[in-house]
């Protein structure tokens, strides 16, 4: 079944509007490490679910780990959700810059941002998000402190020992989430230990129904996903569409992976398979496919169920 990949919202700013998913990645420091303990880890995540507020998106799920930070989130534009990343790596440089006296600790950080248009590309970013636990070195994604993977199918049962976030003082906000905002409107709790419970701003409906509402489905499709290629398609190399000799280049390769031969020699019972994989993974278009395949446009328009 397709999944609804838009949907309707109450945006932070209170209004309703249509939303998109989209990838957010903050990649490329192998020589920095932003957050150097978990005092850091709960500054990124707070400055994570502040900038959303500010910026007008909504965070769907989330993870934090020594040298790189995911996200995926619901906004109304692309350029809603790159606005948010910049925040994100504004204001986190700004409170690293205030602990330790470093300043400009993202600059070489490579921000993208990538809408995740299909059914393969939803579901496996989400699943790759959590994830990123194991570059932290944890054993189980579920033990994990600084990602979103607790918030989900807990059959509406709220953490225990909650304080509401819009309860507390001017000052308490200062302190604990590092902002001169005000956030007497939010529904964020903390636990026991400060830290803001995920449970309270990750959107879990999105999450639940883009796994069937599906609790196995979804741990089964974190413990699968292959994280390698996922790092390849929505950080290293992000969508954008080819030219015809690159694109050729790359659907040969998938060729010779799968079947060991150029894709020029192989008959059209294998082309089938490989047609429907390309497609949902790398931007492309039925005349590109058709061109690149071999085969007519009509011939693959049937195949994908897509109009010309």
């Amino acid at each position: 079944m397709a999944l609804v990949k838009a949907v309707a919202r109450r945006l932070p700013d209170g209004t309703v509007g249509a939303v998109l998913p989209f990838h957010v990645s903050f990649e490329g420091l192998e020589k920095v490490i932003i957050c150097r303990d978990d005092q850091d880890c709960d500054t990124m995540v707070k400055c994570l679910v502040v900038c959303a507020r500010r910026k007008n998106v909504i965070i769907i799920i989330y993870a934090v780990v020594s040298n790189h930070v995911h996200a995926a989130v619901l906004a109304k534009s692309l350029a809603d959700a790159e606005s948010y990343a910049r925040e994100v790596k504004r204001t986190y440089s700004q409170l690293f810059r205030s602990r330790y006296g470093v300043a400009k600790v993202l600059r070489a950080t490579d921000v993208k941002v990538q809408l995740l248009d299909t059914d393969w590309y939803l579901r496996n970013a989400l699943a790759y998000i959590p994830r990123n636990a194991y570059d932290n070195g944890a054993e189980s994604v579920a033990d994990y402190k600084w990602t979103g993977f607790r918030a989900f199918f807990r059959s509406g049962n709220q953490p225990k020992s909650q304080l509401a976030v819009a309860s507390m003082t001017c000052r308490e906000w200062r302190e604990i989430f590092h902002t001169g905002d005000n956030l007497g409107d939010v529904a964020w709790t903390l636990n026991e230990d400060y830290e803001v419970e995920p449970y309270s701003f990750c959107d879990v409906d999105y999450l639940e129904q883009a796994f069937n509402r599906d609790e196995v489905f979804f741990y089964r499709s974190v413990g699968s996903v292959n994280a390698a290629e996922m790092t390849q398609k929505l950080v290293i190399s992000p969508r954008k569409m080819l030219s015809d000799a690159e694109f050729l280049k790359e659907v040969n390769a998938i060729s010779l992976r799968w079947f060991m031969t150029e894709i020029d020699n192989l008959p059209i019972s294998r082309k089938t398979r490989i047609i429907p994989f390309v497609y949902h993974t790398m931007k492309t278009t039925v005349p590109q496919l058709a061109r690149v395949f071999g085969l007519s446009r009509d011939d693959v328009s049937r195949l994908l169920n897509v109009r010309l």
